[in-house]
């Protein structure tokens, strides 16, 4: 199972992609300074965090994984989810909403940012090949396709305990989506995120989750898209030849 790294990021109000040469390009409002990307290089990888409501408009961060596997970050940093410049190793990352996960070379992770909700409890993973980062849960995927989770599970967004064969994973709002080796999808949390929908979907390669919906995408390069549609989030009927996908809040 090899690692998956995304060469573009949805935020809340802001979107990032990896361009030729590592470079990073950002759009949006520039906020707390999420896109302030500008003297970046040798990326590999980029995340950004996210936040389901408006009570923390242009709160935001943004991630990059550099080659080398150093880490790269700039934005919102009151809870110190920003705090990476000491992290090597790294292999994979994902950001939340106030922390920044990262994966390790040796299938560790390290989480920066808060603490208090638990969703930084990740110290005692291990074998983690991936991992992907909720408002207030945290889920990693294993070399052996299982899944772990930490952190709130208010509407069973943690509950992932006896999912195997999973090559991709995705955490939104308060929902969990998982594609296993099949094509098939498994979904658990907040039935508003379109989960039922979710579970019926077939052929599919990757999996992407923001606030209130949760989007697929299919072998043959289609995106699939359930949930909450009040912005047009997901009218993607038409898309065709996809490579990656990523999922803002809206």
């Amino acid at each position: 199972m090899s690692l998956q790294r995304v060469p573009l990021a949805a935020g809340r109000r802001h979107s990032l992609v990896v361009v030729d040469g590592g470079r990073v390009l950002a759009a949006g409002p520039p906020g707390a300074g999420e896109c302030a990307v500008t003297g970046w290089s040798d990326v590999v990888a980029v995340a950004a965090g996210n936040v389901h409501t408006a009570r923390n408009t242009g709160r935001s961060h943004s991630v990059g994984l550099r080659a080398d596997g150093t880490v790269l970050a700039v934005g919102w940093n009151a809870h110190g989810q920003c705090d990476v410049t000491d992290w090597s190793q790294v292999v994979g990352f994902a950001a939340g909403w106030r922390r920044t996960l990262g994966v390790r070379a040796d299938g560790t992770v390290l989480a920066a940012g808060r603490k208090d909700d638990g969703a930084c409890d990740v110290g005692g993973w291990s074998g983690i090949v991936a991992v992907s980062a909720g408002d207030w849960h945290s889920v990693g995927l294993r070399s052996d396709g299982t899944v772990v989770a930490t952190g709130m599970d208010t509407r069973g967004q943690g509950d992932v305990t006896g999912w195997s064969d999973v090559v991709g994973i995705a955490a939104g709002y308060l929902h969990t989506l998982g594609v296993r080796e099949d094509g098939t999808v498994l979904a658990c949390g907040d039935t508003a995120a379109g989960l039922a929908g979710a579970r019926r979907w077939r052929g599919v390669a990757a999996v992407a989750a923001g606030s209130y919906h949760s989007l697929g995408l299919t072998q043959d390069g289609r995106v699939l898209a359930a949930g909450d549609d009040g912005h047009g989030q997901c009218s993607t009927q038409t898309w065709r030849d996809v490579v990656a996908i990523a999922s803002g809040s809206t």
